[in-house]
C-alpha cells in the first residue's frame, strides 16, 4: 500500500464512514481491495461471533490439556495466506512475553489479528488497529486480555515515578483502577484491578464509531480474558 494510499484512509476517515452500514462497506471494500484481503477465504468465514469465541476457548482448553492440535503452523499455511490476510478474531493483550496469544489458543498462521502493548491499553494507534482487524478484515470476535500479575497494572498500583515514555501507559490504566491504588501487596486485589482494567479498555473500545457499529449489526461481539500464568488458561470475564 503506498504513502498516498494510507495518508487517504486514515483512522479519521475510518471513523467518518464507519458510522453507518453503507460507509462501512465502502471502506471495508476500498481497503480490503488495496491491501489483498482475500475474498474467497473471508466468504468461507460464515461463523457467528458465538461460535468464533467458543472456537477460541476450545483451543485454549486444548493448550491447557497438552492436547494441542496446532492448526495452520505449516509452511504451506504460509503460502495460503501469503496473498492476504481474513483473520476471524482479533485480540488486544498485554506485550508480556508470557502471553502469546496465538499459542495459547491453539491457532497459527492468519487466524488471530493480534494487538499487543504494555497493559493491553486502548490507546488510538491500538484502537485504529483494532478498528482495521475488524471492519477491513472482518474479525468477528474481539478480546481483550489482561494477565495475573500485570506488572503494568501493579506499578499504577504502586503510584510509582517511571522514566521515559512507561507513564504514559499507567496514566491510561489509573481511571480504570482508582479503587484499588495502593493495594499492590494484596494479591486479590491485583486481580480484580487487572480485570477492572480489561473492562475499562473494552469501554474505550466501544467508543469507536467503527467498533460500535459493528457491534450494533451483530458483526462483532468483544469480550475481556484473563490469562493465568501458572496453567495458560484463558477465563472470560465481564
Amino acid at each position: 500500500m503506498s504513502n498516498q494510499s494510507q495518508s487517504n484512509f486514515s483512522r479519521r476517515n475510518l471513523i467518518k464512514y464507519g458510522g453507518g452500514v453503507v460507509g462501512t462497506s465502502l471502506i471495508a471494500t476500498v481497503l480490503g481491495s488495496n491491501l489483498g484481503r482475500p475474498d474467497e477465504v473471508v466468504a468461507k468465514n460464515d461463523m457467528t461471533p458465538d461460535e468464533i469465541l467458543t472456537k477460541l476457548m476450545e483451543g485454549n482448553q486444548r493448550f491447557v490439556k497438552q492436547k494441542r492440535e496446532k492448526p495452520n503452523q505449516t509452511t504451506v499455511r504460509l503460502e495460503e495466506v501469503a496473498a492476504g490476510q481474513a483473520p476471524f478474531a482479533a485480540v488486544l493483550s498485554c506485550a508480556d512475553s508470557r502471553v502469546p496469544v496465538e499459542i495459547v489458543f491453539d491457532r497459527g498462521v492468519g487466524d488471530i489479528f493480534v494487538v499487543r502493548d504494555a497493559g493491553n491499553i486502548a490507546a488510538d494507534e491500538s484502537i485504529g488497529s483494532l478498528e482495521f482487524g475488524t471492519l477491513v478484515l472482518g474479525a468477528k470476535v474481539l478480546m481483550v486480555i489482561g494477565h495475573q500479575d500485570c506488572g503494568a497494572v501493579i506499578s499504577t498500583m504502586k503510584q510509582l515515578e517511571v522514566p521515559g515514555k512507561i507513564g504514559l501507559i499507567l496514566d491510561n490504566i489509573k481511571p480504570a483502577i482508582a479503587n484499588y491504588l495502593g493495594k499492590a501487596d494484596d494479591k486479590a486485589a491485583v486481580k480484580k484491578a487487572t480485570e477492572a482494567n480489561v473492562l475499562y479498555q473494552i469501554e474505550q473500545l466501544k467508543k469507536s464509531p467503527v467498533i460500535a457499529d459493528l457491534i450494533a449489526n451483530n458483526k462483532l461481539k468483544i469480550v475481556g480474558g484473563y490469562s493465568n500464568l501458572k496453567t495458560g488458561e484463558i477465563s472470560l470475564i465481564g
